[in-house]
């Protein structure tokens, strides 16, 4: 097996990135890290989780409403979380193989060697389809969390990294989820990360 390694997930909402992001630390047996980094930045920062949440979400609405001018406001909240979750993010890679989703960790990582960054997407009707099916919405539901998600990590991304969460250049690979589904999509991913990594060990 080669040195700590780490694959990075960047997703469009409904894509069911998620899912198959814990399928492949499943099957490659490394952790995965999601929203757990929000508990962890909640620790490091001394606030309870929720409040987290809530000004990740209102910062996020804030880029791309232009309600509040960069490093005013509730942006400094949101400055202050995402350099906590900058530091975690160094820390687990450097702690660990595992598997991040989110969180800018392509960009954060960008000089880490041993890296993978994917990025999983869908047609629109898949991933609407996806959020009634797999996560229980109603159909207008559905439609409103898909634009306003992907305009808030859009807006997100590009305002700590610089380029789009979807930057061909920034990606070694980009997956339509909806080719194969999530154990498909899986079984590929699994297939690129032991060839990368020469986990010829890892079945």
């Amino acid at each position: 097996m080669s040195d700590k390694f780490v694959v990075t997930i960047a997703r469009q909402f409904g894509s069911l990135g998620r899912p198959i992001a814990r399928k492949v630390s499943e099957k490659i047996g490394i952790e995965y890290f999601d929203r757990d980094i929000v508990d962890l930045a909640a620790k490091k920062l001394n606030l309870p989780v929720s409040a987290i949440s809530d000004n990740e979400e209102s910062a996020k609405s804030a880029f791309f409403n232009m309600s509040y001018p960069l490093g005013m406001g509730t942006t400094s909240i949101q400055d202050a979380i995402f350099t906590a979750q900058k530091k975690i993010v160094i820390d687990l890679a450097e702690k660990e193989s595992c598997i991040i989703v989110g969180r800018c960790a392509d960009y954060i990582l960008n000089d880490y060697k041993n890296i993978i960054n994917v990025f999983i997407y869908a047609p629109y009707a898949d991933r609407l389809r996806n959020c009634v099916e797999s996560l229980n919405m109603q159909p207008e539901e559905a439609k409103k969390m898909i634009a306003d998600v992907d305009k808030a990590r859009e807006a997100y991304h590009r305002h700590y990294c610089g380029y789009s969460m979807s930057d061909k250049d920034y990606k070694h690979v980009m997956l339509d989820s909806s080719l194969l589904g999530v154990d498909g999509t899986c079984d590929v991913l699994v297939d690129i990360i032991r060839k990368r990594f020469n986990l010829i060990n890892n079945k």
